[in-house]
């Protein structure tokens, strides 16, 4: 059995052996990076099923190293591991492209959790042919390309995952809270408009122009896209 390859990128020498035990304990595969620059060659020269990022890092900073990662590598679940309490650095590592992020300290049954959620999201998109669709709309989750009527749409990293949300849950209302949950991360700290402005910019590129909006807005409740075959 090919078990999941997990990089840990700490600084902090205790730490990241403990995450090494503990990950290895669960039948992980890990190695560990101390500074930044170890961490970008390392994720430059070998495949990882998920990467936990230290924000604090010598060398080159967590968010530097998720910028310059999100440049040729915009699939690999990055986790952000960081000390500190300001929304600023948060919300600069989600609209850099992280996918979560947990606050020192933190439980290790948490963080597992978050592993475990964001390993189990690629193979629920091999089961469907690495492609969501909904009419002429249609996405390449490996390229993360997305068509309509056979043009191309361009999107951010946060539209694109705020899409895929929507289309894995497709004909089912979700609430702006549990899209924050999904997109944003648990700890997300703001006000829930964001799905609102986010859900705009969607419209925007995606059904403005078609006879057919497939994002439909549900009053009181939230969002959801709908088929229009149902």
């Amino acid at each position: 059995m090919n078990h999941p390859s997990i990089l840990i990128v700490e600084d902090e020498a205790k730490l990241s052996r403990v995450l090494e035990l503990e990950l290895q304990y669960e039948h992980y595969r890990t190695e560990i990076a101390a500074n930044g620059k170890e961490a970008l060659r390392l994720i430059e020269e070998k495949e990882w099923d998920l990467v936990l990022l230290d924000i604090m890092l010598p060398e080159l900073s967590g968010l530097e190293v998720l910028r310059r990662v999100r440049r040729f590598d915009e699939g690999t679940p990055i986790i952000l591991l960081t000390a500190r309490d300001q929304v600023h650095d948060k919300v600069s590592g989600l609209d850099l492209g992280a996918n979560d992020y947990i606050t020192k300290p933190f439980q290790l049954e948490e963080l597992l959790a978050r592993i475990r959620a964001h390993l189990r999201k690629p193979t629920t998109d091999k089961t469907i042919g690495r492609e969501l669709s909904v009419g002429d709309l249609h996405v390449n989750l490996d390229r993360r390309e997305v068509m309509r009527s056979d043009k191309a749409i361009e999107l951010t990293p946060r539209e694109f995952d705020l899409l895929i949300c929507l289309l894995h849950n497709k004909n089912i209302v979700l609430s702006r809270e549990k899209l924050i949950e999904n997109v944003w991360g648990y700890d997300y700290v703001g006000e829930t408009n964001v799905v609102d402005v986010y859900v705009r910019y969607l419209r925007q590129k995606i059904d403005k122009g078609y006879d057919i909006a497939y994002i439909q807005t549900v009053r009181g409740v939230g969002y959801t896209i709908k088929d229009r075959k149902q």
